[in-house]
């Protein structure tokens, strides 16, 4: 079956197309760009598996779905961490870790000598969470991988028009010709390089107003994320938000108000309005959208519900009505 296109070539449409190749079929996948690269919002994620944390504010769909996601990228792109993620706050804001610990599981507690044994940087860190089944993965290095292994199928993004066949529909925000009630949420991120700090896995600083993720890359190079704006304007970052992302990393470790600058990304996320991806079908079109800040945790949950729906007619458990 080859008369299958996908529109979009970020995580969740290149997560589709590995998960049909892989079974069998040759789909197409058209994009105004031909390969990956910061024209996705998918090239600026921070890259966390971590369904556990997510269920301090997502629903239970994310933490079950998500727990695939590990398996799925570490067989298909082959560059998954499993170091866990470590999850900290500072002395006077401890009752955001009491409260993160009661909103979520698949962690343990870990005293000051604890988080040395993991973090030896952080040893001035009096407690955390630790959730050893969590992983992390470099974004822009996934993606390459799942290019290269269409190419190696003979599959190729282009640039084309779609067939007149089955049509999967994985744009994005640029859907929202097509979908409605989907909506931007505007995401800012820096990549520093502090060759003083070592960290081995995801580190989550709770903060009432400012909450941080520190992604490491390797090579003293890290990735910070935090904010989360109503907005679909993809264009600058706030002063307010480059302020409250390096005084923030600077509370997790001093040696980062020293760190080089290497890249400021902003983007805007595609959601719905409770922030759960669907999957909609609308004759021989197929819409997969609203991964808000879940791609590369949900993208692979959901490919395995388009090739099932594709192959089998399996509803998909994130399918809902047409509203549009």
């Amino acid at each position: 079956m080859s008369d299958i296109t996908i529109l979009g070539a970020g995580v969740a449409g290149l997560c589709v197309a590995t998960e049909l190749a892989a079974r069998g079929l040759r789909p197409v996948v058209v994009d105004p760009s031909p390969a990956p690269g910061p024209q996705a919002c998918s090239w600026w994620a921070g890259g966390m598996l971590a369904p556990f944390c997510e269920g301090e504010s997502a629903e239970e769909p994310v933490v079950r779905l998500g727990q695939g996601a590990a398996d799925w990228w570490q067989t298909h792109a082959g560059c998954v961490s499993r170091n866990g993620t470590l999850v900290v706050a500072p002395s006077r804001d401890r009752a955001e870790l009491v409260r993160f610990a009661q909103r979520t599981t698949g962690h343990r507690w870990l005293d000051a000598q604890g988080i040395a044994a993991l973090e030896p940087d952080l040893s001035q860190t009096r407690s955390g969470l630790y959730f050893a089944d969590e992983a992390h993965l470099p974004p822009r290095q996934a993606l390459a991988a799942l290019a290269e292994g269409l190419a190696r199928r003979g599959l190729q993004v282009t640039t084309g028009a779609p067939s007149d066949g089955l049509v999967i529909d994985c744009r994005g925000l640029a859907a929202r010709d097509a979908l409605l009630d989907l909506r931007g949420v505007k995401g800012e991120m820096l990549v520093l390089r502090c060759p003083e700090v070592t960290l081995s896995r995801p580190v989550r600083l709770l903060h009432p107003r400012h909450p941080l993720y520190i992604v490491p890359r390797g090579d003293g190079v890290f990735m910070l994320g935090a904010t989360q704006i109503e907005s679909g304007e993809r264009g600058r970052i706030t002063a307010r938000s480059l302020l409250e992302l390096l005084s923030s990393a600077y509370a997790l470790h001093p040696a980062f108000a020293e760190a080089e600058v290497l890249e400021i990304g902003v983007d805007a996320r595609p959601a719905f309005a409770d922030n759960l991806p669907r999957i909609r079908r609308r004759g021989r079109m197929i819409l997969v959208n609203g991964l808000f800040r879940h791609g590369f945790l949900l993208a692979p949950a959901l490919a395995r519900m388009v090739a099932d729906l594709v192959l089998h007619d399996v509803k998909p458990e994130v399918m809902d009505e047409d509203r549009d």
